[in-house]
């Protein structure tokens, strides 16, 4: 039987209501907050409402026993027997976690990047997840932007590549098979370039810019058959995109030929509203009529459609396309031949958290760290002869490993830069000391333990922590500093206006600089950050994003030489924070600078496109990265 025969007799046999279940994207509720970590509104009544066939799809929920559970009601108990979708935010991996995307993006290598999507899938699938809500290729400039993390820097060719190379690596040529997931290209659209790097700000760009810039990742995605889309928070031209029928039907479906269905984010449906667009039920059928077929958490289809159908603000053409849609997408995973067959104990058990995997990840890793300074052959490290003090409050740190949105990924499975290090060279003496906390600020500190708690406080005081520190560099041959951002300094609501090493961390930096002792950085971050200091004083600077489950590892093999670095930055870090946003692809000026400051009241000269202050080049361009090699 086709798919259009197959979904046209179900849906000749379903109620309205059925059909509204069907476009109704549930967060399974007795979840806890420190679980949920997209969002604080929670769908009560789920089991109930599947029975009634209310539910087309559960977010968050994964193992096989908990999914097998969900899906049995659905397919044995609800009245037509429509199994549900299953989503997960499977952003860098599964279990077995990746270097965060931004981290990815710079090995410039098509075939890792999608083995590490093709991992993902395989590990979500076992664990029963049918979907998972990537690639994010949002193009992104200003890196206080905490979402810089999620995607691949700012060139959009690099990450139309990517898109595609992520899209075959979920899906493969074959939806129906076991290890395949749906993938979601997110968020539809320029959702990077929210003002003033503030997460969920308004979008505000020319359609020049948007087709030569920021469109073209998610039109790869489409073209590699990407099977659904999520609309994004920010406005386009004005109108939420979660309600924008140019940007969810003219072109998504009318130019670009998508087949799909399209989701909404998180509440962004309910969201609407404070955008000053109406009730709930007035928003939710604006979404409806501009081409959004499912609402994500917020409730609002399945609560207010029927109304807005009766009074005509909807047609049930409408409500037949989203439906049917949604509907597709279950048909091309295969979950009506079988709801359960990527709900598998024993594949998950084989699968997820592998030696295979394991070792595709400590790869990732090393490759994708970006050799940003190295002075006097600083690195690598010897392996035997030397002492090294391994400082730094991220030094031994498994907490703030695996990098944002690892939603399934166990922390305690990962392997810090310590224990790499000692792996890799087993007889090289090493010292350790944490040196400093990494935020101490108690406002800072609450925001950042909301979901994972990975910042901690040290019982010693600063300057306790500080004099054993110093003793270890100074019984040592050469110091390697392990500093930067804990993982929830960067990701979905974490901008920051200051993208520079945290204070207490330099403070640090700035006592061991003074040891005389040769002093190599390793740093930690979610996106560019600001490295004058460091830069300047430094004898090697390995910039190491997070990298994961096997992130100390794969540290560790770059460190000693095992892993010569060839990384090269996909997104560019200026000097200064008030050079943002700065890209290396930005538009000639009819008054360039050339670099030369006059010598004294050049006024022909004065009139030139720069900064006073500042240099207009970056610290760091786009592309840049060294190796050991000459």
């Amino acid at each position: 039987m086709t798919m259009e025969k197959f979904i046209n007799g179900l849906m000749a046999g379903m109620t309205l209501e059925e059909k509204l279940g069907q476009l109704n994207l549930v967060q399974r509720d007795y979840f806890t907050q420190e679980q949920i970590q997209t969002g604080a509104v929670l769908s009560t009544g789920a089991e109930e409402k599947i029975r009634a066939g209310k539910v087309g799809g559960m977010l968050g929920l994964f193992e096989p026993d908990k999914v097998k559970k969900v899906q049995e009601i659905a397919f044995t108990q609800s009245r037509l027997k429509i199994p549900l979708l299953l989503g997960l935010d499977v952003i860098h991996g599964h279990k077995t976690l990746f270097p965060i995307p931004l981290a990815m993006s710079c090995t410039w290598d098509m075939g890792l990047i999608e083995k590490s999507a093709r991992i993902g899938a395989i590990e979500a699938a076992a664990d029963g997840v049918s979907w998972v809500y990537s690639p994010m290729v949002d193009i992104a400039r200003d890196p206080r932007w905490g979402r810089i993390a999620e995607g691949s820097g700012e060139d959009p060719y690099l990450g139309s590549e990517i898109a595609r190379a992520m899209v075959r690596g979920y899906q493969t040529d074959d939806l129906k098979r076991e290890d395949a997931v749906m993938a979601c290209v997110k968020h539809f659209a320029l959702y990077g370039a929210s003002e003033a790097g503030r997460d969920y700000q308004t979008v505000d760009m020319s359609r020049i810019r948007m087709y030569e810039s920021y469109l073209p990742p998610y039109k790869a995605a489409v073209e590699a058959g990407v099977g659904s889309v999520m609309s994004s928070f920010n406005d386009v031209d004005g109108i939420p995109a979660t309600g924008n029928r140019w940007l969810l039907t003219d072109l998504l479906r009318g130019e670009w030929g998508f087949s799909g269905f399209v989701v909404s984010d998180y509440t962004s449906v309910n969201e609407m509203t404070h955008h000053g667009l109406g009730d709930l039920k007035t928003v939710s059928s604006l979404a409806l009529r501009a081409g959004l077929d499912m609402d994500m958490v917020g409730e609002g289809f399945v609560s207010t459609l029927k109304q807005s159908l009766d009074e005509g603000a909807v047609a049930m053409d409408d409500i037949d396309h989203a439906c049917r849609r949604v509907l597709e997408a279950k048909y091309k995973l295969g979950l009506f031949d079988n709801p359960y067959a990527r709900a598998s104990e024993k594949l998950a058990a084989e699968k997820i958290l592998c030696a295979p995997h394991r070792a595709a990840a400590r790869d990732a890793a090393a490759c994708s760290c970006v050799l940003l300074k190295n002075t006097q052959h600083a690195l690598p490290l010897k392996k035997t002869g030397a002492v090294i003090a391994v400082i730094g409050p991220l030094a031994h740190n498994r907490k703030n490993m695996l990098g944002m949105w690892s939603v399934a990924g166990d922390w305690e499975k990962a392997v810090t830069v310590l224990e790499g290090m000692a792996a890799v060279a087993p007889a090289a003496k090493l010292l350790h000391a944490a040196g400093s906390n990494i935020v101490s600020d108690p406002v800072m500190v609450p925001k950042l333990n909301i979901w994972s708690k990975g910042v901690e406080i040290d019982a010693r005081s600063p300057g306790e922590m500080l004099k054993e520190a110093l003793e270890k560099a100074a019984a040592a041959d050469v110091i390697v500093a392990v500093v930067g951002e804990a993982q929830d300094m960067s990701g979905e609501a974490s901008s920051r206006a200051d993208i520079g090493i945290p204070d207490e961390q330099r403070a640090l930096l700035r006592e061991l600089k003074k040891t005389g002792k040769p002093l190599v950085l390793v740093v930690f971050s979610g996106r560019p950050l600001t490295l004058g200091w460091e830069q300047e004083n430094a004898d090697a600077i390995l910039f190491v994003w997070c990298g994961g489950t096997e992130g100390g590892n794969g540290i560790a093999d770059v460190l000693f030489g095992d892993y010569n670095p060839a990384a090269k930055l996909t997104a560019t870090f200026p000097h200064h924070v008030g050079q943002i946003p700065l890209y290396y692809a930005h538009k000639n000026t009819g008054r360039p600078f050339t670099g030369k400051f006059p010598d004294g009241g050049d006024f022909a000269t004065k009139f030139k496109s720069r900064y006073l202050d500042v240099p207009n080049e970056p610290l760091y361009p786009f592309g840049f990265g060294l190796s050991y090699t000459t």
